[in-house]
């Protein structure tokens, strides 16, 4: 890999690094600044806006036989990742639900492996493996509690953005990054709006506070992030992409950190540096096998504003 290469791999590293930073945020935005108990509404709210908003702007309708997949990878990515995710939550200690999900990289390794013949690197294995046991030390006490609901909601929902996260890498589309971006979250939205409807309070008036809250979610926690998020899946491998997700949890330990007062014990730190290996040992073993990679899927080309950038 020549310098040129090596830049483009960082920066592409660095920008989809952003888009778990972001989600990290979600945490501390719902419970400081969003009314309580209406998690579904959060998830709509920061989901479908952000749907419509970018397909009006992208201007392309999507054709007939785009539907189908366009449709499994909002669900898997969006709609029933969102709902899982919530269940966990509101059945899990945060901690746990967090552990469960940093088994993602090792299920898209599993799935390149067995759709597409790609043998995970050993070095690569460990390092994941090293990441759930981080996460198990940094975010884990003793007193949690095993729900089985809450554990099989979160399992599903790692299953669910594992996949989505390897289908849209393999799945190749010509649609332009933001119509790409912005059919999967309003149709994801779409499906979460029955749910919000029959779950969920009604949302009380809200203040200034509470609407820059949602605003929040909507243009950086959905828009931004996931339009960095699906780029970064179109430049870089699946695996390195989820390794990302651990991120996400982090962000929300340093928040709670800097602006909660909450402590990080001496083992939570070294869960907190063991997970930073983790991701960058991924990094470092996905990187070494570009050509595998490249040579597993065909790149088309696309169209509107990303010309020459190789769209998920």
């Amino acid at each position: 890999m020549n310098n040129k290469q090596g830049y483009s791999n960082w920066t592409d590293l660095l920008l989809t690094a952003l888009a778990p930073i972001m989600w990290g945020s979600t945490y501390i935005v719902t419970t400081e600044l969003l009314p309580p108990d209406r998690p579904f509404t959060a998830a709509l709210l920061r989901c479908l806006p952000a749907g419509i908003l970018l397909v009006l702007l992208s201007r392309h309708r999507l054709e007939r036989g785009e539907w189908g997949r366009l449709t499994i990878l909002a669900g898997l990515n969006i709609g029933f990742f969102q709902a899982l995710l919530f269940v966990a939550a509101y059945r899990l200690p945060g901690g746990l639900a967090a552990v469960v999900g940093a088994i993602q990289p090792l299920l898209v390794m599993g799935l390149a492996w067995a759709m597409d013949g790609r043998r995970p690197a050993y070095m690569a294995v460990g390092a994941a493996l090293l990441g759930v046991v981080g996460m198990a030390a940094l975010l884990l006490s003793p007193d949690s509690v095993w729900d089985p609901v809450g554990i099989v909601a979160a399992l599903v929902g790692a299953a669910c953005m594992a996949t989505g996260t390897y289908l849209a890498r393999r799945w190749q589309t010509r649609l332009p990054l933001m119509a790409f971006t912005g059919w999967q979250l309003l149709v994801g939205g779409l499906m979460l709006l029955p749910v919000a409807w029959a779950i969920d309070p009604p949302l009380p008036v809200l203040n200034s506070t509470q609407l820059l809250g949602y605003a929040y979610l909507c243009l950086f926690g959905a828009l931004l992030a996931y339009a960095l998020w699906f780029r970064g899946l179109a430049r870089l491998s699946p695996v390195a992409v989820s390794s990302l997700g651990l991120l996400s949890p982090l962000t929300a330990v340093i928040l709670g950190w800097a602006l909660l007062g909450q402590t990080i014990t001496g083992v939570a730190l070294v869960g907190l540096i063991a997970v930073l290996a983790s991701i960058l040992v991924v990094q470092r073993a996905s990187a070494a096998t570009p050509k595998a990679s490249a040579t597993s899927q065909p790149q088309p080309t696309t169209a509107g504003a990303l010309s020459r950038e190789p769209t998920p």
